[in-house]
């Protein structure tokens, strides 16, 4: 009987510790960060898209089943606020085989401190009309496209050049 006490002792002794530093630890985390205005998340996301690469995957889906995955990037030179929800995002993209940069006129607007990003029915140059609603938070995206009768989903990182 002595041993159990001991070793419940034991345990109650070494954890107490633990314990008081998860509860400051998640006492921090309950605790609310100061709202950012809409100047200073504007300012975040335009450097985030300025000289990036946006790098992950992407898969169709057809009939709600997914196709096979595959990796996808794009080149984004900078994106600039226009007028209220209206920005433009200048890309560069292979038409052809030639490469040139093009502005995209797209939404954005925000849902907290996450960006998420809307084009309805935009005519890609080289072809197709494309609608898709993309969100960004802290260097990632994630979001789903169409283009009319092919469709899908996509994510991944954001990096930027070093200048």
């Amino acid at each position: 009987m002595k041993k159990a006490v001991a070793a419940v002792l034991l345990l109650l002794l070494l954890n107490t510790p633990f314990h008081a530093q998860e509860k400051s630890a998640s006492d921090n985390r309950d605790k609310p960060k100061p709202a950012a205005t809409p100047e200073h998340l504007e300012t975040t996301f335009k450097a985030m898209l300025t000289k990036a690469t946006m790098a992950g995957r992407w898969y169709s889906l057809k009939d709600g089943k997914p196709g096979p995955e595959k990796e996808d990037a794009y080149s984004i030179v900078s994106a600039n606020k226009v007028s209220g929800h209206k920005w433009m995002i200048h890309t560069r993209i292979k038409v052809n085989e030639k490469e040139m940069v093009v502005p995209v006129p797209v939404e954005v607007k925000w849902a907290g401190d996450t960006a998420v990003l809307s084009v309805d029915k935009l005519q890609y140059p080289g072809g197709g009309t494309y609608s898709a609603r993309v969100l960004f938070y802290e260097h990632t995206y994630a979001g789903t496209w169409n283009g009319g009768d092919h469709g899908g989903l996509m994510s991944g990182v954001i990096t930027n050049e070093k200048d």
